[in-house]
């Protein structure tokens, strides 16, 4: 017997532990595109072409096409506020919130609802609340992979 079987770990354990919640992120993400995902990125694409459209509001275009990136596949990364933002970044969370925040945190809300009604929509009702705080306040934060220290 091993040293690391006498402790009580199983080698390659953490390895088949890691395979099975990457997998487990893929089967989730799969279902979020099919049921959600498609919809709610085009929703962030099209607000982020109208900002860009408009040459003042360039960065939150910028940020809804972000979003919309994080919409399409969200199981596997987080949010993680940025400690370089200033008050440009919330004066610009607040036009962003009267402009198009408001209808994307409805669109995920409404979302969420339907998909809780359901058991196997449980969690992708969670992600849809987990995103309901980047569609009210996008500037300020990034998005990085999930167990890094940077995630929330």
């Amino acid at each position: 017997m091993g040293a690391a079987s006498a402790r009580g770990v199983v080698p390659g354990a953490r390895n088949g532990a890691m395979r099975s919640a990457r997998r487990m992120r893929l089967v989730l993400n799969i279902i979020w595109l099919v049921l959600c995902g498609f919809w709610m990125a085009l929703g962030y694409a099209l607000a982020g072409l109208i900002c860009c459209v408009l040459i003042i509001t360039i960065p939150f275009g910028l940020a809804a096409f972000r979003i919309a990136n994080y919409a399409l596949w969200p199981f596997g990364r987080s949010i993680a506020e940025r400690t370089d933002a200033g008050a440009a970044s919330c004066v610009g969370n607040v036009l962003w919130i009267v402009l198009a925040g408001w209808w994307l945190a409805l669109g995920h809300l409404v979302t969420g609802v339907l998909l809780f009604l359901t058991i196997i929509g449980i969690p992708l009702a969670l992600a849809n609340v987990k995103l309901i705080r980047i569609s009210l306040t996008p500037l300020g934060v990034r998005i990085v992979p999930s167990g890094t220290p940077y995630s929330v």
